[in-house]
């Protein structure tokens, strides 16, 4: 029964929000701020989800544009990760996204970017003109590096886009980890705690293109280490 109504509930939401959001982005499309206004949306689903969302900043806040590195684990992530997205940010998602009814259309009207993945010289020059954005138009960009959903199997291998983009661009990265949430299931009361934590920016300027490897490797391990503190912590804040 709460499975069935928690998705009645939260297909109205969704629907509601499309919509409503839509219409809005009509108004003013591919605004930098629309994906902030969708993600916030998104995050009033959490509670209807039974998930109480932890959101945690750096102390020291800048206004520079930068490149946000998030894990992304599964569809949840559009409901705890939202949660953090700041304003002027948009996000990079796959081409094959503006093929989905509705959804697609919106996600391209809303500002974000699509990135032809399987096409290597596309997806070098949509990330070449992602820099050129992020510059000019002074925005953010949210970027899953894994490229896939992780699917509880900890932090997977990132593919180095980000990575060229962010030096490219001369903006720092900043990490963005969401604790564990393979737990949540829609027939579940209580969903626990999701830790959604934004780590300290890494700048990038005066680094080369032949140091991306090494760069993402750092980042990597820092996100790796610091994921199974905070997934520790969420189990232990649920168990009480």
């Amino acid at each position: 029964m709460l499975l069935i109504l928690r998705s009645l509930i939260l297909a109205v939401m969704l629907l509601l929000s499309f919509v409503f959001g839509g219409l809005f982005c009509l108004i003013r499309p591919r605004h930098r701020d629309n994906v902030h206004m969708f993600a916030k949306i998104f995050s009033f689903a959490a509670p209807v989800l039974g998930i109480k969302v932890i959101v945690r900043k750096p102390e020291v806040k800048t206004e520079e544009p930068c490149v946000f590195l998030a894990n992304h684990q599964n569809n949840f992530d559009m409901f705890t990760h939202t949660a953090a997205v700041p304003k002027g940010t948009v996000s990079l998602g796959k081409k094959s996204l503006a093929w989905v009814p509705f959804f697609g259309q919106i996600y391209w009207l809303s500002g974000n970017i699509l990135i032809d993945r399987k096409n290597r010289s596309r997806a070098f020059d949509t990330m070449a003109q992602t820099a050129k954005k992020i510059k000019e138009k002074c925005l953010s960009i949210w970027i899953f590096p894994e490229g896939t959903r992780s699917r509880g199997k900890g932090l997977l291998p990132f593919k180095s886009g980000a990575f060229h983009t962010a030096i490219e661009a001369g903006v720092a990265m900043v990490p963005v980890l969401a604790s564990n949430q393979g737990h949540i299931k829609l027939n579940r009361w209580n969903n626990g705690v999701v830790i959604i934590e934004m780590m300290d920016p890494i700048e990038t300027k005066g680094l080369a293109k032949s140091q991306v490897k090494e760069l993402s490797y750092r980042i990597h391990s820092m996100m790796s280490a610091r994921l199974t503190q905070l997934n520790m912590e969420a189990t232990a804040l649920m168990a009480k």
